[in-house]
């Protein structure tokens, strides 16, 4: 399978890092937005095609899959671009950042019919995974998530602590990993939500704090913390509050209420959650198959995000 990674930032060398051990699939092309690190990027992983243009890569021979790890605003339009190419794709979280915009992704996997995944990776981190496979088992329920979700960003920086040309959300983004995640442990859908923020940065123009709550029809409920002022830990972790017992998550790793560490090392073939999410993707290709984390299991995480997104905006006015 031959697939084009978009995006050489961050999270696209970590994908590039995950294809390398996957096995079976060639990265046709990297796209970036200036030439000279991607080509750099490409050469690095053994590619021999870097081009700035999606369009570019999309036209190489045999390319089956896209990988988008390109700024959030790009998602949708970028999606739709490969799915109308006849080009399966996985887009990383967030799908969008409006509801129109995801609405209209989900419009074209329907007309297409080509595999079209999001990159929700809580879904596939082991640590996740054991207390999703302990609920499907019938073992427990969720009773209340408390998450908090960390980081000292007051400016355009990645992971890796370099510029972005783009500004992150932490609602349209880092939100979206829990109010998916909420919904599929609750295995449930979210009834009630409720959010508040802080002070917009002046110059970035978001709000660095945020609180979400959410009520799942189970009754199950979720608080949520985010702030991008915070010095450290930084990071997500979850707890899990649970009618037969407390585990609390932070990534691929797990404890349990009483802080023992729980070896989620046999929960899947790797621990690296991106890695199990882009074995998922290629997996359902070939499967001819829905992925878990589809654009239409995860649909409903962006209507909740867009009901916030109005509320917050009617409490600025």
């Amino acid at each position: 399978m031959k697939v084009v990674l978009a995006g050489a930032g961050a999270f696209g060398l970590k994908h590039l890092d995950a294809i390398k051990v996957i096995g079976g699939i060639e990265v046709a092309s990297v796209v970036g937005r200036l030439i000279e690190p991607t080509k750099e990027a490409a050469a690095k992983y053994g590619v021999k095609h870097a081009t700035t243009e999606l369009a570019e890569a999309l036209a190489q021979p045999g390319v089956d899959a896209v990988i988008l790890a390109t700024p959030t605003q790009m998602h949708a339009a970028q999606a739709i671009q490969c799915m109308k190419a006849g080009k399966h794709v996985q887009v990383e979280i967030p799908l969008a950042d409006s509801w129109a915009d995801s609405q209209t992704v989900m419009d074209m996997q329907k007309k297409t019919g080509l595999v079209c995944m999001v990159g929700h990776t809580r879904r596939f981190n082991p640590s996740h995974q054991y207390v999703h496979r302990k609920i499907t088992a019938g073992e427990i329920n969720v009773q209340q998530m408390d998450v908090q979700t960390y980081f000292f960003r007051r400016k355009n920086m990645n992971a890796l602590g370099q510029p972005r040309s783009w500004t992150d959300h932490l609602l349209w983004h880092h939100a979206a990993h829990t109010v998916d995640l909420f919904a599929y442990q609750a295995r449930s859908p979210v009834v009630i939500a409720n959010a508040v923020e802080g002070p917009h940065h002046p110059e970035l123009g978001i709000a660095m704090d945020m609180s979400i709550q959410l009520k799942a029809a189970s009754g199950a409920v979720c608080t949520l913390s985010l702030s991008f002022n915070n010095e450290g830990p930084l990071g997500t972790f979850f707890r899990y509050i649970c009618d037969n017992g407390t585990w609390i998550a932070r990534y691929d790793d797990l404890v349990n209420g009483k802080d023992e560490k729980v070896d989620v090392s046999k929960v899947d073939v790797s621990m690296n959650g991106i890695e199990l999410q882009d074995r998922e993707f290629f997996a359902a290709i070939k499967e001819g198959r829905e992925p878990n984390a589809s654009v239409a299991q995860v649909l409903p995480c962006y209507k909740v995000l867009h009901d916030l997104d109005q509320q917050l905006a009617k409490a600025r006015r």
